[in-house]
């Protein structure tokens, strides 16, 4: 079994996107984003980086929690 680890410039693309749908605002409440996000998150991903294969469960999840702790 393989991890798939994730790199600076996908973390740099993760975090952009993230910022990207948040100010869209259809994903975002006051303080959290709506359910759904990472499903949106992930196609905006695939259109950036096409050969990352990075799926909203469990990479995106996992990274998401790593980068909120650090």
């Amino acid at each position: 079994m393989t991890m798939n680890r994730i790199s600076t410039k996908e973390d740099a693309t993760l975090v952009s996107c993230m910022v990207d749908l948040h100010n869209v605002g259809t994903f975002n409440t006051d303080t959290r984003f709506k359910a759904g996000y990472l499903n949106e998150l992930e196609k905006m991903l695939e259109k950036v980086l096409p050969h990352a294969m990075l799926k909203a469960t469990p990479n995106l999840e996992s990274r998401i929690r790593t980068l909120k702790r650090d």
